[in-house]
């Protein structure tokens, strides 16, 4: 049984790059140790909680600061909160980085030449080929964070490799203790 102090696990990184995937395997590994967690993926979240959002830099800003409040509030609480957004903007993340007391920044880097190839959806074509407006990565900017607490290049590594670096990274800040004890001082 884990032991755990509230903190929020933030995801970043362009469309197709794993941010998803690795997020519901922490996700999982965190539940199966009896630890309170939620994920907000950000195509869930898009659908119900910043329903009516656009994707214009403003509508962008606001939707991660929405996910980026549910963060603080249940990591306040006790509860591990995973965000898992393509949060394209530095500046908005760093706001968010500054509410939360605990926060763990996940880069998931990728290739564009890789995540067209991975895009079962062609999204990426069609931004490529003008069809699609406000794309990012392609249309539009996406910050890369400067100095995320793990960088994770998706294209390079397994999933499971990067979700033990992940874990090795939650131990060594203390905010997860497999063991059962209590976790030490937490890092932000």
């Amino acid at each position: 049984m884990a032991t755990h102090k509230g903190f929020t696990l933030w995801f970043t990184g362009l469309s197709g790059a794993g941010k998803s995937t690795l997020a519901r395997m922490i996700e999982d590994r965190l539940r199966g140790l009896g630890c309170r967690v939620e994920l907000l993926d950000g195509d869930v979240v898009r659908t119900h909680l910043s329903k009516g959002l656009g994707f214009s830099k403003e509508d962008r800003d606001e939707n991660i600061r929405r996910i980026g409040f549910v963060c603080q509030i249940l990591s306040r609480n006790g509860v591990i909160a995973i965000g898992a957004a393509i949060s394209p903007y530095r500046a908005i993340r760093d706001e968010v980085r500054g509410r939360i007391e605990n926060f763990v920044e996940v880069y998931m880097e990728c290739p564009l030449e890789v995540l067209v190839e991975r895009d079962v959806k062609g999204l990426y074509k069609k931004a490529l080929a003008g069809e699609i407006k406000q794309f990012t990565g392609v249309s539009d900017p996406y910050e890369a964070p400067l100095d995320p607490e793990v960088r994770i290049n998706s294209s390079a590594e397994a999933p499971e490799k990067s979700l033990e670096r992940i874990w090795e990274t939650l131990l060594r800040l203390g905010l997860i203790s497999p063991d059962g004890a209590a976790p030490g001082p937490a890092g932000g």
